[in-house]
């Protein structure tokens, strides 16, 4: 069973700098993509970043491009979000994302649907 866990989240200040992580498991799972989305409270979820395994290709939405940081470390099945420049408009419950389909080492998947398995959320809060 493929399990994601997110960590890292918290409260900030406004033009500070969190990290988020995010954990697979499940002993032979390799992704063919991983992504992070965000929900602010009253909208629907939306995507924020996500990478290519195999390749590294990177897509980032125009909210968050330039400011924050998608990378993965293959060997520890882990992906990361360096996000820099916080401002209150980032508040968010963000949600760690894996696509497990063979669409290919460049493709990279940015719709919800695309992604066949979640992480709990974890909550991160900018303050003006």
């Amino acid at each position: 069973q493929v399990r994601l866990a997110e960590s890292g989240g918290g409260l900030v200040q406004a033009g500070g700098s969190l990290r988020l992580s995010c954990a697979t498991s499940g002993s032979t799972f390799s992704p063919q993509a991983m992504g992070w989305f965000r929900q602010a409270p009253g909208k629907e979820r939306q995507f924020v970043a996500s990478i290519s395994w195999a390749s590294g290709i990177i897509v980032y939405s125009e909210a968050v491009r330039d400011r924050f940081t998608i990378s993965r470390d293959k060997a520890e099945r882990t992906v990361f979000l360096q996000m820099n420049s916080l401002n209150p408009e980032d508040t968010a419950v963000y949600y760690c994302a894996a696509d497990q389909d063979n669409s290919g080492d460049y493709y990279v998947p940015v719709e919800e649907y695309e992604y066949d398995f979640w992480g709990q959320g974890i909550q991160v809060t900018v303050s003006s």
